[in-house]
């Protein structure tokens, strides 16, 4: 992640305090045996008052979330003291996601695999329970918009505090910001296809570009590395996205010749620091395909564009190509992902270690 968002609270965090309640309140109190109602959710009145809405209504999202609570209520009520337990530590683990992203060991991850192994039906319903609470056609509805508020305008309030308009992901694309009449999707980091419990928690999920979302991430499991059937499923640490410690990500690019025109991704070769990230950028080039987009960028018209600016520059104005690498500089400083500086800057220093603006100096 080449760089974080500032989180940004709003209304809709509500949602979220609603499960917390439904959760410790509810459904790990279920083994004292007190009956099913809508008697349960009286000490949040607002999720009282929503439930009550939907006890009766005629909304498929109003039954569904209803229907849903109260089954996974009454499996809750077959569990033992340790075993709830453990799923409060699942439960707690799964939401904190700092200190997942950093790989700490004191969160027990919990997948619908994990739980299945001793608790198949709860499993089931816990993934359809949580994978259909981040649904318009849930919390597009009126009894609940009142309490939570919607996500689009978390979005507007999103957007008007994150105003670097560049996906974090890649740097290459924009994103679409408040003057836009559509927003990105929000990926859900840990993605919800996997894992329960915080598919409405705001901390786990960014807005991203459709490429990073939908065409690279779709749901890997940054959590994890990638199987190997050699060795079991191996923890790996990955960015937070709403991190409050500053990073930069250093990016160096290498061609292995000088024909640019010829340059292929196989002849590219890319280097990220800092050292000290490594483990978090490992998982980001291969959670996102960094390595593959930034060495297409580097084959591409654009970057062509880029070196081609130096030679008009030098041809038409006869400023040398080390000015203009100088003035490249102070753009990337200035706005690294402004027109993908950081990653066009790269380019020129790997050009210039190739030779290629010793040549455009000479006229070549």
């Amino acid at each position: 992640m080449l760089f974080p968002y500032t989180y940004v609270p709003h209304q809709m965090e509500k949602m979220q305090k609603f499960i917390d309640f439904i959760f410790y309140e509810v459904w790990c109190k279920a083994p004292a045996g007190v009956p099913f109602s809508t008697d349960l959710f009286i000490a949040n009145p607002d999720l009282h008052d929503v439930m009550l809405a939907f006890q009766w209504g005629d909304t498929a999202g109003g039954d569904f979330f209803y229907s849903h609570i109260e089954r996974i209520y009454g499996l809750f009520a077959g569990l033992n003291p340790v075993q709830i337990d453990q799923f409060k530590l699942w439960y707690q683990s799964n939401n904190d996601l700092e200190k997942v992203c950093a790989n700490d060991p004191a969160p027990q991850l919990a997948r619908y695999a994990d739980i299945a192994v001793d608790h198949e039906d709860l499993s089931k319903q816990l993934a359809t329970f949580f994978k259909g609470l981040y649904s318009p056609s849930l919390l597009g509805l009126a009894a609940l918009k009142a309490k939570i508020g919607n996500i689009d305008d978390h979005y507007q309030t999103f957007v008007k505090t994150n105003k670097i308009g560049k996906c974090p992901f890649c740097g290459i694309s924009d994103t679409q910001g408040e003057y836009h009449s559509t927003r990105e999707a929000y990926d859900h980091y840990l993605p919800k296809a996997l894992y329960p419990f915080n598919s409405i928690n705001f901390h786990n999920l960014v807005p991203a570009c459709h490429r990073c979302n939908s065409s690279y991430k779709t749901s890997k499991d940054p959590a994890y590395a990638p199987k190997d059937p050699a060795r079991s499923p191996r923890r790996r640490k990955f960015f937070y996205p709403y991190t409050n410690s500053p990073y930069m990500i250093d990016l160096q690019v290498h061609m292995h010749h000088s024909d640019i025109d010829a340059l292929t991704p196989a002849e590219v070769t890319l280097q990220f620091g800092p050292p000290a990230l490594s483990d978090e950028i490992e998982t980001w080039k291969d959670v996102y395909g960094i390595e593959e987009r930034y060495k297409a960028k580097c084959c591409s018209g654009d970057s062509k564009d880029w070196l081609e600016q130096i030679r008009i520059l030098k041809d038409e104005y006869d400023i040398e190509p080390d000015k203009s690498l100088a003035t490249a500089q102070q753009q990337t400083d200035k706005d690294p992902f402004a027109n993908s500086n950081f990653l066009k800057m790269a380019f020129l220093e790997g050009c210039q270690r190739a030779g290629l603006l010793d040549a455009i100096a000479k006229g070549a």
